[in-house]
């Protein structure tokens, strides 16, 4: 049956109706989409409260129950700009509040309130929270200078695994260089030169030509600098330690730098062994559905995605998959993660120690969330990285003096 001239306009109505309506969706979804790529890649210096101090006495703290503070450990604790506090094991806990022994008060005054949880227990400089000297240096990076700390290891010490090696050690992201001080202490009493880095976009450092991360694919060049800066400073070979998106940017550095014949080992801690999987991981926890994220991380990739995303460069998310990619691993990787990591689900690094054994030392740990595994148990944590570091004569490459030809 054909239709009148009126019907005939109502259903022209309609479909324009329905397909501007379609193209709503489409922009709108195209705009999620954008701006989930965005806060992935975009750094922010703010660090919200995030716990909730309710009293503090001589030696103890009572805080909120959440998520951070009924976990097990040692952790810090600011308040305000200023104050920062050590707080220990859980002494009792109900519903509404959980005691934990104060173990220090380092910046004060201490007080209820809104506070912020911090997972690095050291919260400054090595001389001032670790009592150790250190030089304030600057690494010549591709952008410009990079404010690093150095470590020289313990003079009163016997020689140990390290001795006449460095150890270069890499924060994750939106995080700060006092991130990788929990593992000073271990490498110094093993001999290691500890350089701490920074890197593009962090406080102090250049920024990137856009102002946003590359989940280590550009980062890898401020590694491959300080690599650099070790080398012509007397290293005999190096270690390289990365934390979180910190792991990201050594196992890119592995694969890139021109350098990577002189690391010795690795240490990976909650590392992100595949962007691809954090950001669904992330995506499934703010209700994003999967076409929108897939679309979000397309962009990302995309030369015509770049002003949408805001990037300078290109990210190439498949190129971070290092389960997929774990026959171009060549170095001994000692990685430590927790199944109960909130953050960097732990499968990619579970399925690449099962690929690669022949490289890969697992320590899995439960309990502790993300990078926090050092907190929960550092005399296992410290074990853990001794063994690794002291099974046999390391030499350039990664490879135990038994293995190597």
């Amino acid at each position: 049956m054909s239709s009148s001239p009126p019907a005939r306009s109502a259903v022209r109505a309609v479909a324009a109706g329905g397909a501007a309506g379609a193209g709503v969706l489409a922009l709108g979804g195209l705009a999620t989409s954008a701006y989930f790529a965005r806060a992935v890649l975009t750094p922010d210096p703010r660090r919200p409260d995030d716990v909730r101090v309710l009293a503090v006495g001589a030696d103890t703290v009572t805080l909120a129950v959440g998520p951070e503070t009924v976990v097990p450990g040692r952790y810090g604790l600011w308040s305000g700009e200023e104050a920062h506090a050590r707080i220990g094991d859980v002494l009792e806990r109900d519903d509404r509040a959980v005691v934990r022994r104060l173990v220090a008060v380092d910046r004060g005054p201490l007080e209820p309130g809104g506070a912020r949880w911090d997972q690095y227990w050291y919260w400054d400089s090595p001389r001032v929270s670790l009592g150790i000297p250190h030089r304030d240096v600057a690494v010549d990076g591709e952008l410009g200078p990079l404010p690093s700390w150095l470590v020289e290891p313990d003079p009163a010490g016997p020689p140990g695994p390290g001795t006449g090696r460095w150890a270069v050690l890499v924060h994750g992201r939106g995080a700060r260089r006092e991130e990788c001080l929990r593992a000073v202490p271990v490498l110094r009493r093993l001999g290691y030169t500890c350089l701490v880095i920074s890197y593009r976009n962090d406080v102090g450092a250049p920024p990137a030509p856009d102002g946003r991360y590359n989940l280590g694919l550009s980062e890898w060049r401020d590694l491959d600098a300080a690599m650099a800066f070790a080398l012509r400073h007397g290293a005999a070979g190096l270690v390289l330690g990365g934390w979180s998106m910190g792991g990201a940017i050594v196992l890119q550095t592995l694969d890139r730098s021109p350098l990577s014949d002189r690391v010795d080992a690795v240490l990976l801690d909650s590392p992100v062994v595949d962007w691809g999987d954090v950001l669904a991981h992330h995506a499934r926890l703010h209700h994003i559905p999967a076409p929108l994220r897939m679309v979000g991380t397309g962009l990302m990739g995309r030369r015509a995605g770049r002003r949408l995303v805001g990037v300078h460069d290109p990210v190439d998310v498949a190129l971070t998959d290092w389960v997929a990619r774990s026959d171009e691993l060549h170095h001994r990787v000692l990685l430590q993660a927790s199944v109960d990591d909130e953050f960097v689900p732990v499968g990619p690094a579970l399925a690449l120690a099962r690929a690669r054994p022949d490289l890969v030392t697992l320590e899995r740990w439960d309990t502790a969330r993300h990078c926090k595994e050092w907190n929960l148990d550092p005399r296992r944590w410290e074990r853990a990285v001794e063994e690794f570091l002291g099974a046999g004569a390391v030499v350039s490459g990664g490879r135990t003096a038994a293995s190597a030809p």
